[in-house]
């Protein structure tokens, strides 16, 4: 099998992508190796190298594009979902707004998510990838909390986003929908109930 030229590279890019969330999500980081993703994705070797360089730039990659739900170079930050959350005015269809964002996020990412945490431990690349990831989902959650206390008096933003972070971690969204069986609805509305209640928002 060729290596692709650069008009290759996207459908290539995809490809690998789609094997790597699928190995790394069921295998795991650490047993997979760059020759496992491509024979996944039906490619050479060699095409894996030419895309991404190595297996951590696979990861990083693919979470890119899981929280992002697409190719685009659009920071979560400038998503229409998030300017939508913070220019809403009342602030119970705030938390509806973005919650549902958030768990639509988590919905994509979360399995890879769980895969980044387990392999970090062994692999200091990896956790610096952690680290990152849990750095810009405070960053998010605290700009769009920001936005919320300028509706709510009293609000304490460092608690909510500490209230957020749990709510909207990985390890929970796994919990409630995929082992528990809850409904992405009654996810949502748990979450927004429960961060209505921390903000002091009266129903």
């Amino acid at each position: 099998m060729a290596t692709p030229n650069e008009d290759d590279k996207t459908p290539a890019r995809r490809k690998i992508l789609t094997a790597a969330r699928t190995l790394f999500t069921t295998t795991g980081y650490a047993s997979t190796t760059i020759k496992a993703i491509a024979a996944e994705a039906g490619v050479a070797v060699q095409t894996v190298y030419f895309v991404f360089g190595n297996k951590r730039s696979v990861l990083a990659a693919l979470l890119d594009v899981s929280i992002a739900g697409d190719d685009e170079p659009i920071a979560t930050l400038d998503r229409p979902w998030v300017a939508e959350a913070v220019a809403e005015p009342d602030p119970m269809a705030q938390l509806r707004i973005q919650v549902h964002g958030a768990r639509l996020i988590l919905d994509r990412v979360g399995p890879v998510l769980l895969a980044v945490r387990a392999a970090a431990g062994a692999d200091p690349e990896v956790a610096q990838l952690w680290a990152t990831t849990c750095e810009h989902h405070e960053t998010v959650l605290r700009h769009l909390t920001t936005a919320l206390a300028e509706k709510v008096d009293g609000l304490d933003v460092d608690r909510c986003v500490d209230v957020g972070l749990a709510l909207q971690s990985p390890e929970t969204h796994a919990l409630l929908i995929d082992e528990r069986g809850w409904s992405a609805t009654d996810y949502d509305d748990w979450v927004v109930e429960a961060l209505a209640f921390a903000a002091g928002i009266a129903n």
